[in-house]
């Protein structure tokens, strides 16, 4: 038997390619993996696929929750363990003693989000490259997405190109706009900044279907390819 939904969440029974219009007629090129490594960094560094493959591979069930009060259930993520990279790839050029620590994550359309670190590390976040058994769709993220089951779908950053360390929470544009949580957590109803969480669920709901109508009009009327790394 399922466990029950998170508060304020209903099963919709599919998985749409949903998010901020504004990026809506961005689809990026699914092609080689790259992924820079800046910020607060000792020295910025591009990651290959070469270089995640030295990693052991990971399989997480988990279900799929959007901010916007919809969510898909038992999605099958493959790909590599978000501590595991950051252990071997980022932790060795990070600096010491460094407490609120957060990672920006970049994606090829420009999306940019905050992600506080002690989130992203984890043991259920991927750097994901196959859904279901098969490879990731452009529709929903290739070449890399960030798959982080316990936050909302605006923190799974599809696309992902760049994360950068940030010594201190900094709002991106994305955020400032849509109001998104410097967390996101699920279970806390996390879902924005300044207004109470039912407030976000009755707005969310009555928006959903809308944001979903003019995303796909968007994407439908002329998709701007945006180059691959």
């Amino acid at each position: 038997m399922s466990a029950p939904l998170p508060p304020g969440q209903r099963d919709i029974g599919f998985f749409p390619r949903f998010g901020v219009p504004d990026f809506a007629a961005f689809i990026p090129q699914a092609g080689e993996v790259s992924l820079q490594l800046g910020g607060n960094l000792s020295r910025p560094t591009t990651l290959r696929l070469a270089d995640l493959q030295k990693l052991p591979r990971r399989e997480v069930q988990a279900d799929f929750h959007c901010v916007a009060t919809w969510s898909y259930r038992g999605l099958r993520w493959e790909g590599w363990s978000f501590k595991d990279f950051y252990d071997t790839f980022v932790a060795p050029l990070a600096p010491t003693g460094a407490t609120e620590v957060y990672l920006e994550l970049r994606a090829q359309d420009g999306y940019r989000v905050s992600l506080l670190l002690a989130d992203a590390l984890t043991p259920e976040v991927l750097l994901a490259d196959r859904l279901n058994g098969e490879p990731l769709s452009t529709e929903h993220g290739a070449p890399l997405r960030l798959v982080a089951p316990a936050l909302y779908g605006y923190k799974n950053v599809k696309h992902l190109s760049a994360i950068s360390l940030r010594l201190n929470y900094e709002v991106s544009l994305v955020e400032r706009n849509t109001r998104a949580h410097p967390r996101g957590r699920v279970a806390f109803e996390e879902r924005g900044r300044g207004l109470p969480a039912w407030l976000y669920r009755i707005l969310y709901r009555a928006l959903f279907r809308p944001i979903l109508w003019r995303y796909q009009r968007i994407a439908r009327a002329g998709a701007k390819k945006v180059p691959s790394t």
